[in-house]
């Protein structure tokens, strides 16, 4: 129970997560198959659809647009400043800030991670950990977007019967900017909307909010 409790928030984000991910290929299947009935063609099995570009496409757009925005957010938090807002920090702490305030290389204390200690490649890459993650899963996953895509609409065109294209020129479609800037735009308005929200409205108890009698200006405060 302790590591329930200890983990709660990643366990039940997590147990929503595939929820959502269960609701989404069911209500994907069903759909599938009814566009194939209207079309006079065989419908597939559940597990057909699973593996199938048409459910890969639809998963993957959102997570890439989802990791785009940590990415951003994470890098440009760095460096750019929102007076009032909990998601900004103070502008003095902008940029990398020191070392000692990092708690690195001789300030490191006792319970810092090993990498932290010594100002080696392993520090540096340790230091920039989190952004490469964020990074490496969203290009990962705008990859893999754009080939179940290109599979995807390569059937369209031969159900059509016309001709099919390459990933290259896939890439240059409407379709996948289209699917790739619907996703961006409305995380790029989650994330802004979040940063100047929080400068003047509050939720009581939330590490996402600033404290309910917190002044407007105050700067990367948290309830």
């Amino acid at each position: 129970m302790r590591f329930v409790r200890d983990n709660s928030l990643s366990i039940v984000f997590g147990l929503l997560f595939l929820g959502a991910l269960i609701g989404q290929s069911i209500a994907g299947y069903s759909n599938e198959n009814e566009l194939l009935t209207a079309h006079q063609e065989p419908t597939i099995s559940y597990g057909d659809y699973l593996t199938s570009s048409s459910f890969g496409v639809e998963m993957l757009e959102n997570w890439q647009s989802e990791y785009l925005q940590f990415t951003l957010f994470i890098l440009a938090t760095i460096w750019l400043f929102q007076r009032g807002s909990s998601e900004s920090k103070e502008e003095h702490d902008l940029g990398l800030e020191t070392d000692e305030d990092q708690r690195v290389g001789r300030h490191a204390d006792a319970g810092s991670p090993r990498f932290a200690r010594t100002k080696d490649w392993r520090y540096r890459l340790y230091a920039n950990s989190l952004l490469l993650v964020m990074l490496a899963i969203f290009i990962g996953s705008w990859f893999g977007q754009s080939v179940t895509g290109w599979t995807n609409y390569n059937e369209e065109q031969q159900q059509h019967q016309q001709a099919k294209i390459s990933w290259i020129s896939y890439l240059g479609t409407g379709e996948f900017w289209e699917r790739t800037l619907s996703n961006w735009q409305s995380e790029f308005l989650a994330v802004g909307s979040m940063a100047i929200f929080t400068v003047y409205l509050r939720q009581r108890g939330s590490p996402e909010s600033k404290p309910v009698g917190a002044p407007h200006e105050e700067t990367a405060s948290s309830g």
